[in-house]
């Protein structure tokens, strides 16, 4: 037992560190989530709580990431002004720190989130070669944010329904409580209903586009720098990503199709076995609880 013990915390503390970008697994920013004046943007019973908390977003996130290399100004940004290549974790863990901070955190620590992340925006811009030629673009335009938001939107809550649990108020209820968090970064008007959210996406259908930038970027991401435990359960989540993308999106971006049929039980006990590693919930989830219980 004290070796399963063992095993357990190894794995979720090796977890921990990919995913925070901190050797200990506990970065400063999770432990500051215990202090605060308010439950926050949501809070408790809150949607986005139940869906940022469980672990299906660790498939969702990258299918967001794959979701947002099809639109030629989010890529252009990424590959202009981003790390990725050189410090992907590094960026993850950015990435992650704005959705956990957001989610759970209380309204002071949000909003100075946000304000980092609007002011690394306000540096990308630049251009790329679109199909009328060069074309400009730039990371605080309400364009751009808007399908970075609905693409973050849409692949968290894909995912958890085919992986999570109940989600309270239902899928409507998260799309409307987490376009809070699409305003604060500067998104104008974000979807409020799965059917807003539907159109908006089917908005930018003009606009999404593959090509070598596209798929240089699709096969880093399916190639991601982790060690070699790793690899494997990765591949797993790559994999269910793919398969609940929509097909014109797959096709686009050069990705085979991968039935669902295989990845929901493949990719559920995969979640199953780290859930019984990571325990039921995250440091940060335990964190807001214990600022929410001294207020």
């Amino acid at each position: 037992m004290m070796a399963v013990d063992a095993l357990r915390r190894q794995v979720a503390d090796g977890f921990r560190r990919i995913v925070s970008g901190d050797p200990t697994g506990a970065p400063d920013w999770v432990k500051q989530i215990a202090q605060g004046s308010d439950v926050g943007y949501f809070g408790p019973g809150s949607a986005p709580w139940a869906v940022h908390g469980a672990l299906p977003t660790l498939v969702g996130g990258v299918r967001a990431l794959l979701m947002q290399a099809l639109h030629p100004g989010a890529l252009a940004g990424v590959m202009q002004h981003s790390r990725y290549e050189t410090d992907a974790l590094g960026r993850l863990a950015g990435t992650t720190k704005w959705l956990t901070v957001v989610t759970f955190g209380d309204t002071a620590a949000a909003d100075r989130e946000c304000a980092r992340v609007k002011g690394v925006h306000r540096k990308v811009i630049g251009t790329y070669m679109g199909s009328n030629g060069e074309t400009p673009y730039a990371a605080a335009d309400p364009d751009l944010l808007r399908w970075v938001h609905i693409a973050f939107t849409d692949s968290f809550l894909a995912t958890h329904q085919v992986w999570g649990g109940p989600i309270p108020g239902g899928p409507d209820a998260y799309v409307r409580e987490w376009a809070k968090s699409g305003e604060l970064v500067g998104v104008v008007d974000p979807p409020r209903s799965v059917a807003e959210l539907r159109d908006q996406l089917a908005a930018y259908d003009q606009v999404l586009a593959g090509g070598p930038a596209a798929a240089s970027t699709v096969n880093f991401i399916r190639n991601a720098p982790l060690g070699t435990g790793a690899k494997v359960p990765y591949a797993g989540l790559f994999a269910g990503a793919v398969s609940t993308m929509p097909a014109g999106h797959r096709a686009l971006l050069g990705l085979p199709t991968v039935p669902l049929a295989l990845t929901k039980p493949l990719v559920g006990a995969l979640l199953g076995s780290l859930s019984l590693a990571l325990g039921a919930s995250s440091p940060s989830q335990r964190a807001a609880l214990d600022r929410v219980d001294t207020l």
